[in-house]
């Protein structure tokens, strides 16, 4: 039976076609002095009374946690100098980025010069850390919410660990904002509604799901993109140590869902594949960086056009999924309903991810914290 797509889409987004740039950019914060956020949670607190370790895999992830736990004060070389203008001269000579080989005749960047992409670079950087720490205390939040909420000791006892870890994570961007780069931005709206929307949902699989899989895995893959293209010692140390802590949360998520998910019906699986698919679009949707444009006095739908025309665009915004959709396969949602889940991510692009390696299988690897803290840098 075929999908009635479009009536899908605007039931789940709010518009019939994912690349709608109208649309996507009519979606703006409108509260952007405010200091603080209030989401009404619904989930029942759950105590359990058997205490067995059961699930051997997160006896195992929280065993690891326990001894890999860092100190964002002590662990990092914050005497380091960071000139910001000359670090994104480095980033862009070393990786020939920020749109060098296009022809910016008629758009908006036809006169810029180098001085005006430096400060786009700067102003990148800085929005670009400011969304990972606004997305770091999103995990902070619903990690708690897991605590509470999740039924097995097993993952009360882990997801304990990351509550810790999610912290340390929103003190050490905070920190690198505020005394190595010049100023921080708002959450973005897309950012905004997918964290709304995870901790609103009284289910304790969700929350798993729009975090630990979706919020996550984007965060993991950013994480390695920015760190193999940044040239600053400090920041490449710091996204090391968060990459190592976030492996296993990912991989938390994954082995949790995976004996949950075995148990629930066609609908109720529909509804996780549908979460996952908006949960995907607002994601991809943040990475426009409209607020940057905004700021640096820029048309932002002309700007914004000649972002999705960048050579590098595809391969940059497919590679943030590189974790989703693996992870999403191992979880059974992919192929679930006649392959629903794996229609729309063919439509995003990003299908040619399902037979990477999911983190559930790769946390080992990532997690080499005792080795990085003998490094002077990475």
């Amino acid at each position: 039976m075929a999908i009635d797509q479009s009536l899908s889409n605007h039931e789940m987004i709010g518009r019939a076609d994912v690349n709608d740039v109208d649309a996507i950019l009519a979606i703006t914060n409108t509260a952007v002095d405010e200091v603080a956020h209030a989401v009404r949670a619904e989930g029942d607190a759950i105590f359990t009374w058997d205490y067995e370790q059961t699930r051997a895999a997160l006896h195992k992830l929280y065993e690891k946690a326990k001894t890999s736990q860092w100190n964002g004060s002590t662990d990092l070389p914050w005497e380091l100098e960071v000139d910001q203008e000359a670090v994104v001269a480095a980033n862009q000579a070393q990786n020939d980025m920020l749109y060098g080989s296009m022809d910016m005749t008629d758009t908006p960047f036809e006169k810029w010069g180098e001085k005006e992409w430096i400060e786009f670079g700067v102003q990148s950087q800085n929005w670009t850390l400011s969304q990972f720490m606004h997305g770091e205390q999103g995990a902070l939040i619903c990690t708690a919410q897991i605590v509470e909420t999740v039924p097995w000791i097993d993952a009360k006892y882990y997801a304990s660990t990351q509550v810790m870890d999610e912290a340390r994570h929103v003190e050490v961007f905070a920190r690198y904002l505020d005394t190595k780069l010049s100023g921080h931005y708002p959450i973005n709206a897309h950012l905004k509604m997918l964290l709304d929307d995870i901790i609103a949902d009284s289910r304790w699989d969700m929350t798993y799901l729009g975090m630990q899989v979706m919020v996550e895995g984007l965060a993991l893959a950013a994480f390695g993109f920015m760190h193999q293209m940044s040239t600053e010692p400090l920041l490449k140390k710091l996204l090391r140590y968060v990459m190592s802590d976030e492996a296993r949360h990912v991989a938390f998520g994954v082995l949790s869902l995976q004996e949950y998910y075995a148990e629930l019906s066609g609908p109720e699986i529909r509804e996780r594949q549908e979460f996952a698919f908006e949960a995907a679009v607002r994601m991809r949707d943040r990475f426009l960086q409209q607020e940057v444009w905004e700021r640096m006095g820029v048309d932002v739908k002309e700007a914004v056009k000649v972002v999705l025309r960048s050579p590098d665009r595809p391969v940059f915004q497919s590679m943030l999924f590189s974790k989703i959709v693996p992870n999403c396969k191992k979880l059974g949602l992919l192929d679930a309903g006649d392959g629903w889940l794996r229609e729309r991510f063919t439509d995003l692009g990003v299908i040619q991810f399902e037979d990477w390696v999911d983190t559930g299988e790769e946390y080992d690897a990532l997690d080499e914290v005792a080795k990085d803290r003998a490094e002077v840098s990475t």
